[in-house]
């Protein structure tokens, strides 16, 4: 375990002074990050501006789940897109068989070897959003850190998906329209699932579990959700983290590398 911690502290620290290398980038992901969010808060605000409500949620308690979504968002941005997308890369340039050979876990260093600080405004644009919000309702502190644990798990569960998605590279080698896709259905996760119809509402909880990113930790800060919910969603994220490593290693199998 130290041993991968000390990895850990040395490649997030060459990434990070690799990056501020482009200072101004970080400026414009600050403005772009808040022009983004922004725009989520005006499409949530055309909701409610003439009195209607999702069932169940008020804006403050609508904005708490804008605010959990911004935030792993940021967490994407910072290390699920610069480190998991370039599985495809690896593969296709047969870079992958550097990665093997090391003695090291694979998908400990595909997981982690790069951290992008770009992600940061919507990690901390999420945080404020999330404590504006909960000061406004009076949640207390814990909420707070029952929440985290939800948070915590909806990262597991996302990763696994996301590294599984990007283990089938070794299969059809380019796949960054299903990341893309896989993006683009997680865009459900802004809203409460109380705002979809109820086939929806089965798909973002049981084949894509959306449900379980966002809205099922914005119900454990308010209060709101069941003991089985919060069950549910750990085993959902050991589930699915028992399942990619173990469908990395099933994958691994049929890597033939670019140049054999």
């Amino acid at each position: 375990m130290v041993k991968y911690l000390k990895i850990l502290q040395l490649f997030w620290s060459t990434s990070i002074s690799a990056e501020l290398e482009y200072r101004l980038n970080f400026l414009i992901a600050v403005l772009s990050s808040l022009a983004n969010l922004i725009g989520s808060i005006f499409s949530l605000f055309l909701f409610y501006r003439t009195g209607y409500t999702f069932q169940g949620w008020s804006w403050q308690e609508s904005l708490i789940v804008l605010g959990i979504f911004t935030l792993l968002q940021g967490i994407s941005s910072t290390l699920l897109v610069p480190n998991l997308n370039r599985i495809v890369e690896q593969v296709q340039q047969g870079t992958l068989d550097f990665i093997l050979l090391k003695p090291i876990s694979s998908q400990y260093w595909l997981s982690l070897r790069t951290l992008s600080p770009w992600g940061f405004p919507d990690f901390i644009f999420g945080i404020i959003i999330i404590n504006y919000a909960g000061y406004q309702l009076g949640i207390p502190s814990y909420n707070y850190l029952l929440s985290s644990l939800t948070i915590g798990f909806a990262i597991i569960s996302l990763y696994s998906i996301w590294f599984m998605l990007g283990s089938t590279s070794i299969w059809f080698v380019k796949i960054y329209n299903v990341t893309e896709v896989l993006k683009g259905l997680l865009e459900a996760g802004r809203f409460p699932i109380a705002a979809y119809p109820t086939a929806y509402r089965f798909f973002f909880t049981f084949v894509i579990p959306v449900t379980f990113l966002t809205t099922v930790p914005a119900e454990t800060l308010l209060g709101k959700t069941q003991f089985s919910w919060l069950l549910s969603s750990g085993l959902l994220a050991v589930l699915l983290l028992t399942i990619s490593h173990y469908f990395w290693q099933f994958a691994l199998r049929f890597y033939t590398s670019a140049s054999s």
